[in-house]
């Protein structure tokens, strides 16, 4: 597998130099300051790739090109939109990167309410608590319908959580739910993100969907013509938050994608942590039934509770057999070089880290820490080398 390393541009304080010392030698990056759906200039994009190139590194996952929300609701300026979309694909194609990652989350990207829960070890992790979000969506943003999307016993549980609140942690927690997302075009305050909620009060889960394959339909004919391959990625957590409809939280949801628009261009992320954090996703049966649609792997773990929280765990703990996931996709990587595949390999990398060592009170960007993710792509290494000399057992 091709060992690549999120970069969020030169602002990220993961500077190229580390990747390289990580042992990563491909980049997973974007523009990330045009976010707001316009069209992604030809030359910036080539500016990015030699900007890469010159730190001895390859530009091969762009994560990710924003769809913006109109395109999602049909509405608006969509069709404006939607050919802006095409021209981006065409940009980085012609930088020579032939993979983009992109979601089709309506309104948040990935939402967790504790950046920086304590592990057992010292370090910290992102964290999902149900019931803090039960206490938010019901409580404070006193959302029109959210008492029925929580059982009574949540709902009870979160109004005492709220009442033991200090303000700096109500604060904190709004913070890291509407007020933090990552390369969005603005961020939200309550209000706005009630009127965002409010353009997508009639679109179900299936009316989402028929947008999506609308969408792709649109834009995966430019994609074969450059060749380069889409790979969605899915919804982080794989369950309803904020009365959202969700397209691409459960394994029926990842195969009506690709069957709904055939094409070897239209094809899926494997974040097993997003895709992890639903209990009904079986990912190690995933990886190997999905395994020729996929084009690009997110690698981590989360530790799932009994009521609908989780914690992103270390990448060889947690809940999902990482060894078995591994041994899937390398499966299909010999697969597709029997066949004479040049582009056989999928690129993949370690999806978050714990803030362990000295990031551990460090600016990073969340989930995103150096050492972390470091001590992840060495142990997934390990994996892979190990598969790569002795075989891949017939049980795996």
């Amino acid at each position: 597998m091709k060992e690549t390393w999120r970069w969020f541009g030169p602002d990220d304080p993961v500077r190229l130099s580390h990747v390289r010392q990580a042992g990563a030698s491909g980049v997973v990056t974007a523009l990330h300051h045009l976010n707001d759906g316009r069209a992604w200039p030809v030359d910036e994009a080539a500016r990015r790739k030699a900007e890469i190139e010159a730190a001895g590194l390859t530009w091969d996952v762009v994560e990710s090109i924003i769809v913006h929300e109109d395109v999602k609701t049909r509405s608006g300026r969509y069709r404006e939109l939607t050919d802006n979309y095409r021209q981006s694909i065409r940009a980085v194609a012609g930088a020579g990167v032939r993979t983009i990652c992109y979601n089709f989350m309506a309104i948040t990207d990935w939402t967790r309410t504790d950046l920086d829960a304590p592990m057992p070890h010292g370090g910290t992790a992102l964290r999902f608590d149900i019931v803090d979000f039960c206490a938010y969506d019901v409580l404070v943003l006193k959302r029109e319908g959210a008492e029925s999307d929580h059982p009574p016993e949540r709902v009870r549980a979160a109004e005492r959580r709220l009442a033991a609140m200090s303000e700096s942690e109500l604060a904190r927690l709004e913070q890291n739910l509407i007020g933090w997302v990552p390369a969005r075009e603005f961020i939200f305050d309550r209000d706005s993100f009630r009127k965002a909620l409010d353009g997508y009060r009639e679109l179900s889960k299936e009316g989402l969907r028929a947008n999506l394959l609308d969408f792709l339909k649109e834009i995966v004919p430019v994609a074969e013509e450059c060749g380069v391959r889409l790979a969605i990625h899915p919804d982080d957590p794989a369950f309803p938050i904020f009365g959202l409809p969700r397209a691409v939280s459960l394994s029926e949801d990842a195969r009506a994608i690709v069957e709904g628009v055939p094409s070897p261009a239209n094809g899926l992320t494997l974040c097993t942590g997003s895709f992890g954090s639903n209990g009904a996703n079986d990912l190690v049966g995933m990886a190997r039934e999905l395994a020729p649609h996929i084009h690009f792997a997110h690698l981590r773990n989360v530790t799932k509770e009994e009521d609908g929280s989780f914690h992103e765990a270390e990448h060889l703990g947690g809940d999902t057999d990482m060894v078995r996931v591994v041994a899937a996709l390398m499966s299909e990587e010999w697969r597709r070089r029997e066949s004479g595949r040049a582009d056989w390999q999928i690129p993949m990398r370690p999806d978050h880290g714990h803030a362990i060592v000295d990031d551990i009170g460090k600016k990073v960007n969340p989930g995103y820490s150096c050492i972390g993710r470091l001590k992840g792509l060495a142990e997934l290494r390990g994996i892979t080398r190990t598969l790569e000399t002795y075989g891949i057992p017939e049980d795996a």
